[in-house]
């Protein structure tokens, strides 16, 4: 991997004390924005570029709760989402949860029985099992997530999937994801780690489960009525299901984020498992163009970068088109050597191959 150059990504001190600067899950960049979350809260944050046009760092953060914007599952408003992708198109940013269930880690001073019975603990989070689609306006000229806006005598809402629309929910009866549904995310269970948006497709890139080697990427068509403008429904493919599946060669690894990138889409990948590395950044070929459920390999799809990685740290999670053929990539985890003496992350600005 070869660095093009690097960023400063300067938070507030109470995201720093949140560790959303060492959680990053996801970011997207929107002009002279970065949006940016972490997988251990319930918000979004936003970053201003300090230049717009050759930006040395993004700051000035603003967080944003989902639960002012929508209406979250969970009885704790600020429960962690595990927000794990967010998506900027037309009028609208993007963000959906991992809906993973997780297992009790074992730590340093658990032994013994007491050790084994935290393994077996299995859970939830209801904030985890959102797909919201948040407006955004400008404000005092800067891009800001509303709750509503008119456009063109359009109202356009903060909406969410909800009901019998819940994404766990629609995979019950699949043959090829709803076994995995009661298993943890890091077991190699349903994980929703990237989400990429063009036109009226969404996509949902999954982290696992990896099934003989090949990822899959859920492809979702939502819409809103008039009656209902804050809940977003799902359009029937033509088999009647309310998503159509691809899987993916990515070399035995699952997806950690999706990016559009024209008609094509950039795909994060790494361990589904809680191992450290390979990560690898790949190219879906005309993705947006699909018309049918797809087996993506052979020339369909192209390794585009190999990325580094630590040993329990520096793991890739989130990446974004950053103009002139170069991606931008954060971590989670970050190696010692991102976090500045004066409280700012480093993240990577990378060349893609043309």
């Amino acid at each position: 991997m070869t660095v093009d150059h690097t960023v400063r990504l300067r938070f507030s001190d109470d995201s720093r004390a949140a560790a959303t600067h060492t959680n990053l899950s996801a970011v997207r960049r929107d002009g002279p924005v970065l949006w940016i979350a972490g997988d251990e809260t319930a918000t979004v944050e936003r970053l201003l570029a300090d230049n717009p046009d050759k930006p040395a760092e993004f700051g000035e953060e603003t967080r944003f709760r989902l639960a002012d914007l929508v209406d979250l599952p969970g009885a704790d408003a600020d429960e962690e989402a595990d927000v794990e992708g967010l998506a900027r198109t037309g009028h609208f940013l993007w963000a959906v949860g991992s809906h993973s269930l997780r297992r009790k880690q074992i730590r340093g001073h658990h032994d013994g029985p007491k050790a084994l019975k935290r393994l077996a603990r299995v859970e939830g989070q209801d904030n985890r099992q959102i797909l919201v689609r948040l407006p955004v306006a400008d404000v005092g000229g800067v891009p800001t997530p509303v709750r509503e806006k008119v456009v063109d005598g359009v109202v356009h809402r903060a909406a969410a999937l909800s009901g019998r629309d819940d994404l766990r929910r629609m995979l019950r009866d699949d043959e090829h994801l709803a076994p995995f549904l009661p298993i943890p995310g890091k077991d190699n269970g349903l994980d929703i780690e990237g989400i990429a948006v063009r036109d009226d497709r969404v996509y949902l890139g999954l982290r696992g489960p990896v099934l003989r080697g090949w990822a899959f990427v859920l492809e979702l068509r939502p819409y809103v009525t008039p009656d209902a403008p804050a809940r977003l429904r799902l359009r029937p493919f033509e088999d009647g299901r309310p998503y159509r599946k691809h899987v993916l060669d990515l070399d035995g690894l699952g997806v950690r984020d999706l990016c559009p990138d024209g008609d094509d889409l950039l795909v994060l990948a790494g361990p589904t498992m809680a191992l450290d590395g390979p990560v690898r950044v790949y190219r879906w070929h005309d993705a947006a163009r699909t018309g049918m459920p797809s087996v993506v390999r052979g020339e369909l799809i192209s390794r585009e970068l190999e990325l580094s990685f630590g040993e329990g740290d520096d793991h890739a999670e989130g990446l974004s088109t950053y103009g002139d053929d170069r991606i931008l990539v954060v971590y989670d985890s970050p190696a010692l050597s991102r976090l500045t003496a004066d409280g700012a992350v480093i993240a990577d600005v990378l060349r893609l191959p043309r």
